[in-house]
C-alpha cells in the first residue's frame, strides 16, 4: 500500500515533469503580448500582408509537429528523461535567440527578410522543444502515476501548461505596463521572449535528479532499476506485482511482434488522432494567441486588453482545478461531452454577436463560457487520454503520431484564423462551435472510458478489440 512518503514522491515526479508543461504554456503564450509588435517591427516594414502575420505568429507549431513527429524515436531511443532534458535545452537556446534574432544577421536595427527569418527560425527551435514536451511529459506522468490516481496526475500537467500561459500573460503585462507603444515595439517584445529563459534552465536542471519510469526500465531490461522506483512509487509489496504486469506485458508484445504500429488495431491509432484534432479544431488556440486583439476589437485600450487577457487566464486556472478534482471520480468521457456542449454554446453566442456586430461585455462572457468549458474538459483530458489508450510497446510511436497530429491542425487553426476573420467573423467562430458539436458526437461513439484502468488493462482492451474486429472481417 502506499503512504504518505510515496504519495510525495509521486507528486515531487510530476511536478519536476510538469515544468514542461508550464514551458509548453509560456512558449505558446508568450507571442500573445508580443504579435502586435512583432507585425510592427518586422511584418509591416517590409510590406508583408495578414498571411506572413499569421504565419510567423504560428511559426513555432512548425517546430511543434516536427518535435511531435521525433518524439516517438525519442522516447524509445533515448529514454523519457533525457528527451526532455533535450526540451528544456531547446527553450533556452529559443528563449535566448527569439529576443534578439540579430544575433545571427545582424542588421543594425533594420527589419529584413533575413531578420525575419532567423526570428522564425528560433521560434521553430522553441516549437521543437514544446512538441517533444507535449508528448513526453503527459507519457512521463503517465508511466509513473498509480493507476487510481493518473488522471489527477497528467491533468495537473495542463495545469501548468495553463500556468505557464497565465504567469507569461503577467510577464507580458508587467513589461508593456505604463511603456509607450514604440518602446513595446523595439525593446519591450524582446524582453517577453527572454523571459522564458529562466524556467527553461529550472526545467533543465531539475530533471538530473528525478527517475526514467519503470516501464521504458523494464522495456530495456533494467528490472531492478525498475522495481526500485516502482517500490518508492507503490511500496514494496505492491512493487513486485505491477512488476510483473509490466514485464508479461512487454513480453506478450515482444514474443507477437507487437511493436508494429498497427499491432492491436486500426481503431486506437485513428482515436488518438481525432483526439487530437479535435482538440485543436474546436479553436482553442485562437483565443489563447490573439486574446489581447480580440480584446482589443472589443474596444478595450492596449493596458485593459492585456488585463482581460489575464482574467481569462485566471478562469482557465480554475476550472483546470474542476478537472483535475473530477477526471478520477467522474470519468474521462463525461466531462469531454460536457465541456463540448459548453464549448459550442459559448462559440455560437461570439458567433451570433458578431452577426449582430455587437461588441462589448457579453462577448468577454461568451469567450469565459467556452474556454472555461475547454479547460475543465478537452484541455486536460485529451492528454490524459493520449497518455492512457496506446498500448505498452507502442505508445512512443502512437504518441508521437497524435501529437504530430495535433500539432498540424493546431498550425492550420491559428495561421489560417487572421485570414477567416477578414473573411466574416460569424462564420469563423461559427466553425469553431460546429466543431465542437463534432467532438461531442466522436468522444459519445468512439472514446473508451479509462477511468481506474491501468496502462496493462488498456492494452487488454485494444487486444480484445482487434480481435474482434478480425473476426467480424
Amino acid at each position: 500500500m502506499r503512504n504518505q512518503r510515496n504519495a510525495l514522491y509521486i507528486f515531487s515526479l510530476t511536478l519536476v515533469a510538469a515544468i514542461g508543461g508550464l514551458l509548453f504554456g509560456y512558449d505558446t503564450a508568450v507571442i500573445s503580448g508580443a504579435e502586435k509588435s512583432i507585425q510592427a517591427y518586422l511584418i509591416e516594414p517590409l510590406g508583408l500582408g495578414s498571411f506572413a502575420h499569421g504565419a510567423t505568429v504560428s511559426s513555432a507549431l512548425i517546430g511543434c509537429i516536427i518535435g511531435g513527429l521525433i518524439s516517438g524515436i525519442f522516447a524509445s531511443k533515448f529514454g523519457r528523461k533525457r528527451s526532455l532534458i533535450v526540451a528544456a535545452a531547446l527553450f533556452f537556446v529559443s528563449a535566448l535567440g527569439s529576443s534578439y534574432p540579430e544575433f545571427l544577421f545582424y542588421t543594425q536595427g533594420e527589419p529584413s527578410l533575413a531578420l525575419l527569418f532567423t526570428f522564425n527560425f528560433y521560434r521553430i527551435i522553441g516549437g521543437i522543444g514544446v512538441g517533444l514536451a507535449s508528448a513526453i511529459t503527459p507519457m512521463y506522468i503517465g508511466e509513473i502515476a498509480p493507476a487510481d490516481i493518473r488522471g489527477k496526475m497528467v491533468s495537473f500537467n495542463q495545469f501548468m501548461i495553463i500556468f505557464g500561459m497565465l504567469v507569461v500573460y503577467f510577464v507580458n503585462w508587467g513589461i508593456a505596463n505604463g511603456q509607450t507603444v514604440e518602446w513595446i515595439n523595439e525593446i519591450g517584445w524582446r524582453y517577453m521572449f527572454a523571459s522564458e529563459a529562466i524556467p527553461a534552465l529550472v526545467f533543465g536542471l531539475l530533471l538530473i535528479f528525478v527517475p526514467e519510469t519503470p516501464r521504458y526500465l523494464a522495456m530495456q531490461n533494467k528490472e531492478d532499476k525498475a522495481l526500485s522506483v516502482l517500490a518508492k512509487i507503490n511500496g514494496a509489496s505492491e512493487a513486485k506485482v505491477i512488476l510483473k504486469d509490466i514485464k508479461e506485458s512487454v513480453q506478450a508484445s515482444a514474443s507477437a511482434n507487437k511493436e508494429k504500429l498497427f499491432a492491436y488495431g486500426k481503431l486506437v491509432i485513428v482515436v488518438g488522432i481525432l483526439l487530437s484534432v479535435f482538440q485543436q479544431f474546436v479553436g482553442i488556440n485562437v483565443a489563447l494567441y490573439y486574446a489581447p486583439r480580440i480584446f482589443e476589437s472589443m474596444g478595450a485600450a492596449k493596458d485593459a486588453s492585456m488585463l482581460q487577457t489575464i482574467v481569462m487566464g485566471l478562469v482557465n486556472v480554475v476550472f483546470t482545478v474542476v478537472a483535475i478534482f473530477t477526471v478520477d471520480k467522474w470519468g474521462r468521457k463525461p466531462l469531454l461531452i460536457t465541456g463540448s456542449i459548453g464549448m459550442a454554446l459559448g462559440m455560437f453566442g461570439v458567433a451570433g454577436l458578431a452577426f449582430a456586430n455587437i461588441i462589448g461585455m457579453s462577448t468577454l462572457v461568451f469567450i469565459i463560457i467556452y474556454t472555461a468549458s475547454f479547460m475543465m474538459s478537452w484541455g486536460p483530458i485529451c492528454w490524459v487520454l493520449i497518455s492512457e489508450i496506446f498500448p505498452n510497446k507502442i505508445r512512443g510511436q502512437a504518441v508521437a503520431i497524435a501529437v504530430a497530429a495535433q500539432w498540424a491542425a493546431n498550425y492550420f487553426i491559428s495561421s489560417t484564423y487572421p485570414m477567416m476573420m477578414e473573411f466574416s467573423g460569424g462564420m469563423t467562430y461559427g466553425f469553431y462551435g460546429l466543431m465542437s458539436i463534432l467532438s461531442a458526437i466522436f468522444v459519445w461513439k468512439w472514446v473508451p472510458e479509462t477511468k481506474g484502468k491501468t496502462l496493462e488493462q488498456m492494452e487488454d482492451i485494444w487486444k480484445q478489440k482487434s480481435e474482434l474486429n478480425e473476426k467480424a472481417s
